[in-house]
């Protein structure tokens, strides 16, 4: 299942629990699921900007947000909490802070499906993280120096880290925790010290039991990068993830945890931390060969005209991410399935679009420009020559 039906899932299980606390009267935990439920949407507005259903799903966000002001204003409701006997309930308080911003909530636990032919191209970055993680794994007596545990990802989004550091978790067979750094460091989080120091003693215990763990971070800039001003508590988690990652480089320890980050914006980074990323891997936009085999898988569930030309399109598209080429050809899907509802058949179970055309994905692409500028590629490859460790 793709990343955003994984979100609307969590939206909708969100949504349909706010609106049950709010009819029951629970005016602090709808105020807290109406919440997740804007979070979850806002991300497949903000990772898939063209997404069809984004109107629908913005129309939703003003509607939950319009509620929850609703909700603080009426009577007994102040700042968000419940009032008992004319006072705040303490209670009431940690309770939603804990519900909204859980453990769970910002580490989730998946096992990813994604193999190595899942991810079209890239063999150079394949080939790096297969030496720093599965080799290791498989032969640990071929590595008297120990290996590296720390891999950075990093180049424009949409390009495929979050796909490779899936597929190296799917082929050694780990746990794979997925962290969302933004969250991590969000200000209305307390116990963001207390959650990092959680989630590596969870990988430490698994792994000593000789079961592989990968902790990936995306944004990690958004968790290790320099801030011209910091408050106490961001510091802390910083020191915090330090010692830990110090822990991971101990030579002697032969477990199998490595952490995964991945980022946008390499040059956000500290050098304190940059330097325990032993392994820095450049994901670059997808050539002609990777362009590619990307439109044959995209296309693979699709019903093409006989006058589609793949290469071609290839070739008209470079300087397009990995994403942008999904989006186009999710557009020209939405193209012929959007003609059989204007047509009115579209109830018809037995109604088919017709194929997609040349023409389709011409239209399309003519209305889109790539999401990565030239200027964006000059300022990777810069921070690639500087700090390339693959």
């Amino acid at each position: 299942m793709s990343a955003v039906k994984e979100l609307e899932k969590v939206a909708i299980y969100y949504a349909n629990e706010a609106i049950k606390f709010d009819r029951q009267g629970a005016r602090a935990r709808a105020i807290t699921m109406y919440q997740k439920a804007i979070d979850a949407l806002l991300k497949i507005v903000n990772l898939y900007p063209s997404y069809e259903l984004n109107k629908i799903y913005l129309q939703r966000i003003e509607l939950y947000r319009r509620r929850i002001r609703q909700l603080q204003e009426e009577r007994g409701f102040v700042g968000g909490y419940e009032e008992e006997g004319g006072a705040l309930s303490s209670k009431s308080i940690t309770e939603g802070v804990k519900e909204r911003y859980s453990f769970d909530d910002l580490v989730l636990e998946e096992k990813p499906s994604v193999k190595w032919e899942d991810v079209a191209g890239l063999e150079e970055a394949k080939q790096a993280i297969r030496e720093a993680i599965v080799y290791p794994t498989q032969r640990p007596d071929l590595f008297p120096l120990g290996w590296p545990r720390g891999i950075l990802l990093f180049g424009p989004p949409g390009c495929g880290k979050t796909l490779l550091a899936a597929a190296v978790a799917s082929e050694i067979k780990a746990h794979f925790y997925s962290v969302d750094a933004a969250s991590i460091m969000s200000k209305w989080l307390g116990e963001a010290e207390k959650n990092v120091a959680r989630l590596f003693k969870i990988a430490r215990e698994k792994a000593r039991r000789g079961e592989p763990v990968i902790i990936f971070i995306d944004e990690l800039d958004s968790l290790l990068g320099v801030y011209s001003s910091e408050v106490g508590g961001e510091v802390r988690v910083r020191n915090q993830f330090l010692k830990e990652m110090d822990g991971l480089l101990d030579k002697s320890a032969k477990w199998f945890i490595y952490v995964i980050g991945a980022t946008n914006k390499p040059w956000a980074l500290d050098w304190a931390f940059i330097r325990r990323f032993q392994r820095r891997i450049f994901v670059p936009l997808p050539d002609f060969q990777t362009r590619l085999a990307m439109f044959k898988m995209y296309t693979r569930h699709l019903k093409l005209a006989d006058d589609v030309d793949l290469e071609k399109l290839a070739e008209m598209t470079e300087g397009f991410t990995g994403s942008d080429i999904r989006d186009i050809c999710q557009s020209a899907q939405l193209c012929v399935v959007r003609e059989l509802f204007e047509s009115g058949k579209a109830l018809d179970k037995s109604a088919q679009p017709r194929p997609i055309t040349m023409e389709d994905f011409m239209n399309v692409i003519k209305k889109r420009k790539p999401s990565v500028t030239p200027e964006m590629v000059r300022a990777y490859i810069i921070w690639n020559e500087k700090f390339r460790a693959s």
